[in-house]
């Protein structure tokens, strides 16, 4: 029997977790998780020193976050993601479909590289800028942006701050991080670009009929650029030798800044207002909230349904956990529920194929809804912004059809790998 104590506990972290997705009044997520998390304390429902330590666990994965935020915006304050989009509307030469091709890989490149809440943010405005000066119809590029974003978000630990949460602790190290999931991102990736080529075939028989102006990289940008190239060098050396990646993110990152903020003579401290930290509150917040749950012993129940679907065999239970878990995204949102997983994971000691499974769902599984992940939701927002509004509809349409296909394709590529090439 439940007690009352434990009821209520739940019931402030499932109805924060409701006001978060919904977003009453448009009041920002970070505030719905914030109050979920003061009022536990408050009811003493979790100690401050649970508390503490959830926030000491969420501090490589904010690290991680304001590393990559500053990174984002100086490349977009230097122009790098707007000559990116000129590139690739100029190289387009007048076809839609090449300019489609040329819009995913500029996605999987700032994924893989720069996680895809960058590709999320930054790129998406930058793409609407170039095909809006294209005059073409923008909506399958911006689906490109929003879908990429995570479907080759688990090619690198990198990618995805997920991918953190999800091996919180036990991070595999970048020489098995690869074969793990290498071919299996690439499937997703390829599969995702052709099942979206098909839903937007007519519009992308279309032509670009005007000439758009080059957007050049000033030196200021090419620093930037040489920037971004040296953390990818350290944030894979980091992963190879299987360290946390947050600390290293954040240094590097603050390193460049001052790097370029001499070099053009502004005050760094300026970029630092443009740092969504509410989204490390956010972060924080679910941390606390998940720690509380898991004391109350609410893992135990996840922790039986994963031993349920391993008894199933190693294939089966593959499946049926990448989809549950895949398809569960989308109604609490990739973070809490990476966390949940990864707590059940450390806790019923599962490796191999069903813990790959695993992050694979946390990390494809949000294409099917815009509530699945907070890149998707960040994305949301960075088109209103741009006054343009894609409906909860609208993308259930696109994902219902991209997600499903992608994923089924994807553990595949798990399952197959693991046959082959047994650990």
């Amino acid at each position: 029997m439940i007690s009352l104590a434990h009821f209520l506990l739940l019931l402030i972290v499932g109805s924060s977790i409701l006001l978060m997705l919904i977003r009453p009044r448009n009041l920002p997520e970070a505030y719905w998780i914030g109050a979920g998390a003061i009022l536990l304390l408050l009811f003493r429902l979790v100690s401050w020193r649970l508390a503490a330590h959830a926030v000491v666990k969420a501090l490589d994965v904010c690290l991680f976050l304001i590393g990559m935020m500053l990174l984002s915006e100086l490349a977009r304050e230097h122009g790098v993601f707007d000559w990116l989009s000129s590139v690739a509307v100029r190289g387009a030469k007048g076809s839609c479909f090449r300019l489609f091709a040329l819009v995913y890989a500029a996605g999987i490149l700032v994924t893989v590289f720069m996680s895809n809440d960058a590709t999320a943010v930054v790129l998406t405005p930058a793409i609407l800028t170039a095909v809006r000066k294209a005059r073409v119809q923008p909506l399958p590029y911006l689906f490109v942006c929003a879908l990429i974003a995570n479907a080759a978000s688990f090619l690198l630990p990198i990618s995805n701050p997920a991918n953190l949460v999800v091996f919180h602790g036990q991070m595999p190290p970048l020489g098995r991080w690869l074969p793990s999931f290498g071919v299996p991102c690439l499937i997703s990736i390829a599969v995702t670009f052709l099942v979206m080529r098909w839903l937007f075939r007519d519009e992308l028989r279309a032509t670009i009929d005007c000439d758009v102006e080059p957007a050049p990289l000033t030196s200021s940008g090419k620093l930037v650029l040489l920037g971004l190239a040296v953390t990818v060098v350290v944030l894979l050396t980091t992963s190879a030798l299987g360290m946390d990646l947050g600390l290293p993110t954040c240094l590097v990152a603050l390193a460049i800044t001052i790097a370029v903020s001499f070099k053009v003579h502004s005050n760094p401290l300026t970029l630092a207002r443009q740092i969504s930290w509410g989204t490390l509150g956010l972060v924080a917040g679910l941390f606390v909230m998940v720690d509380a749950i898991e004391s109350i012993g609410a893992m135990q129940l996840t922790q039986e349904w994963l031993f349920w679907a391993q008894r199933l065999g190693p294939v089966a239970g593959a499946f049926i956990v990448g989809f549950v878990v895949g398809i569960a995204n989308n109604l609490v949102n990739n973070l809490p529920l990476g966390l949940i997983a990864g707590s059940t994971l450390q806790a019923a000691h599962a490796r191999g194929l069903i813990a790959n499974a695993v992050l694979i769902g946390v990390d494809l599984g949000p294409n099917l809804s815009i509530t699945g992940s907070l890149a998707t939701i960040l994305w949301l927002i960075a088109l209103r912004k741009e006054k343009l509004d894609v409906s909860f509809w609208s993308f259930l349409k696109v994902g219902s059809v991209a997600m499903p296909i992608a994923l089924l394709a994807t553990l595949g590529g798990v399952v197959l790998i693991q046959i082959c090439f047994p650990s």
